[in-house]
């Protein structure tokens, strides 16, 4: 079995992936040790760094990414300046769903937003480009509803416990976040991937 089928992801859609989680994992372990303020500005500072990694192996920063690392430094910033990590949390929530309609409006308007960017990665038929951009709307507005029911089921100001471990609802949302949606992303992704080889040009 080859990599590629193993593995459908190239260098720039790997590091798209890791500048979106490997600030969370950032947050997630410096957060269990020193807090939540401490959290967010290691939030801030790896994606700052992720930035500035993808403008240095690709000359210029990806469309995507550079969209959601600005959103999560101004976001973490709020959280910091009003001590509620709230606005962390929140952020996935409100981004998902607004680039969701973003997707779902650009196909209204045959303004396919995926094809612009990805075009040179992945080449596909019309039709093939609109399925995909259509699947990772639904699948964006179905995450951000799965973190806002997160959010607010699990409250930050209680104390959880979680298979025989103590956490707060920040915890939890972490812990979601990294254990269940990067993997279910990862899996979406590649899933997603290989269903649209029929549509390969």
């Amino acid at each position: 079995m080859s990599r590629k089928s193993l593995y459908p992801f190239n260098a720039e859609q790997t590091v798209n992936i890791m500048s979106e989680f490997g600030p969370l994992v950032t947050m997630f372990v410096v957060n269990a040790l020193y807090g939540i303020n401490a959290g967010t500005w290691a939030l801030i500072t790896t994606t700052v760094l992720a930035i500035i990694a993808m403008i240095y192996m690709f000359h210029r920063p990806p469309v995507f990414p550079l969209i959601a690392s600005t959103v999560t430094i101004v976001f973490g910033a709020l959280t910091l300046i009003t001590h509620d990590p709230m606005w962390v949390q929140i952020k996935v929530t409100i981004f998902n769903a607004m680039f969701a309609c973003f997707l779902f409006l650009g196909l209204y308007l045959k303004r396919n937003f995926f094809q612009y960017v990805f075009e040179k990665t992945f080449h596909y038929t019309e039709a093939g480009w609109n399925a995909f951009t259509k699947s990772f709307a639904w699948f964006f507005l179905f995450t951000a509803l799965l973190n806002e029911a997160v959010r607010l089921y699990f409250k930050d100001d209680q104390v959880y416990n979680v298979l025989g471990h103590a956490m707060n609802g920040l915890d939890i949302w972490i812990a979601f976040k990294l254990l269940v949606v990067l993997p279910l992303s990862g899996l979406y992704a590649w899933v997603l991937t290989k269903l649209m080889s029929k549509h390969h040009l």
